[in-house]
């Protein structure tokens, strides 16, 4: 016996929907119960703070990860100066 059918014996008055002396088939049944579940993980979801701290982490690597490029795009043209000068002294 499906967990629809156990549901729907146990709440056999609750389930008259839509209307009174409708029983719901074991596939509305498993289809409510599904919808159920989303509903309740998307609360959980709208109340949960869990993704926040890898959104945050994300956002610190992004940042140093910009820094250092910008950093090394400026030591790159220090370094490039630096030897362009050597090889006009030498030539």
């Amino acid at each position: 016996m499906s967990h629809a059918n156990e549901f729907a014996q146990a709440n056999d008055t609750w389930l008259t929907y839509p209307g009174p002396g409708r029983n719901l088939t074991e596939g509305e049944l498993l289809m409510n119960e599904t919808f159920l579940k989303l509903f309740v993980k998307l609360q959980n979801l709208k109340t949960s703070e869990e993704g926040q701290d890898l959104v945050e982490y994300a956002l610190l690597v992004a940042l140093i990860a910009l820094v250092c490029v910008t950093g090394v795009s400026k030591v790159a043209t220090a370094v490039n100066s630096v030897f362009t000068n050597i090889s006009s002294s030498l030539s």
